[in-house]
């Protein structure tokens, strides 16, 4: 395992991270012995959020004693402080640690997430009081709209950038990359396999090790998921145009049906929440059927009030035929109800 520093931040790091997202669905006990063999396997970065269900109890259980010997990063979607403050203690006391060494400020994606969070009483106001308090060491943000986070890293506020980039979404490496090194901030790179999308593991890290730059977190469920994405980092990379012909068969096949959760749909006039519900299948790709119900089910419920009135077309930069898909999800979402 190599190591690198998180941008600006001092702190040092594994060159591959851990994105906590799919130990959601694995026992406590199982969750923890995946967890400490990727510690054993020198990953050191660990990512989660509060509102990964039970995933930040489960990385306190397994890191118990050894708090000094990993990054732990979390994240919070409230927008006001209070509601910040409230995620992040929780988020302390589920981690079993006194202090987190990246909170991040997560989807800010539209103007009216980011005007919330840094009015009076947003909750950038709270992350810098943690800060202060010694609560939090570092602040970082993450978004899934291009032009959005762009911004974000021009304000100077944040030490990391957390964003999607595989070669479905590869957006990132025309500008942020090159941003995120000029400006020494961390370039993290989310949902290596889009968010599931991809099931070629070998064929998404050959793209991603292309950029050395980015810190990558995939989703790991299982002790050989671990050991087969550390396998492609033991081995030169070699990016052929075979590759780059794989690489577009997978991009024509998804391309009018994979949602990239930019939110230019958004908002919906009739109060669907288009993003979330879109992603549906690939939440239930990841976890149980009641598990992934339980999880959407605020966004799903919304789905109904759809009457494919076009404005989510319209504004969708990759055409994508979005009340066509969410019937569908939500027919999917049903089912999954009955089970």
């Amino acid at each position: 395992m190599k190591y690198r520093a998180l941008g600006k931040t001092g702190l040092i790091i594994s060159e591959v991270g851990f994105g906590c997202i799919p130990i959601i669905r694995l026992p406590a006990d199982e969750a923890v012995r995946v967890l400490q063999h990727a510690y054993g396997q020198g990953i050191t970065f660990y990512d989660t959020a509060n509102a990964y269900r039970d995933s930040e109890a489960k990385i306190g259980m397994a890191f118990q004693g050894i708090r000094d010997k990993v990054i732990l990063a979390t994240k919070t979607m409230k927008r006001d402080a209070a509601g910040a403050r409230e995620h992040l203690e929780t988020s302390l006391r589920m981690l079993k640690t006194d202090y987190i060494d990246l909170f991040q400020l997560h989807q800010v994606a539209q103007e009216k997430d980011w005007q919330s969070i840094t009015a009076s009483g947003g909750a950038l106001e709270a992350a810098i009081k943690a800060k202060e308090e010694g609560k939090v060491r570092h602040i970082g943000i993450t978004s899934h709209n291009l032009s959005m986070a762009i911004k974000l890293m021009k304000t100077g506020i944040f030490e990391t950038i957390m964003f999607p980039f595989n070669f479905i979404e590869d957006a990132a490496k025309e500008e942020m990359i090159s941003l995120a090194q000029e400006s020494k901030m961390a370039f993290i790179a989310m949902k290596p396999f889009a968010g599931g999308a991809i099931d070629n593991a070998a064929l998404a890290f050959k793209f991603l090790r292309q950029y050395p730059e980015a810190i990558v977190i995939p989703g790991f469920d299982s002790v050989s998921s671990v050991d087969e994405v550390l396998s492609f980092y033991e081995k030169n990379n070699t990016f052929s145009e075979q590759d780059n012909a794989a690489i577009e068969q997978v991009r024509q096949k998804l391309g009018k049906q994979f949602c990239r959760r930019c939110e230019y749909c958004q908002p919906c006039p009739q109060g669907v929440a288009i993003t979330p519900a879109m992603g549906y299948p690939i939440v239930a790709a990841r976890m149980s059927p009641a598990v992934s119900v339980e999880f959407s089910k605020g966004p799903m419920e919304s789905v109904p009030k759809c009457v494919e009135c076009g404005v989510c077309i319209n504004r969708c930069p990759y055409e994508l035929p979005i009340p066509e898909i969410l019937k569908r999800n939500y027919a999917l979402y049903e089912q999954h109800k009955q089970a």
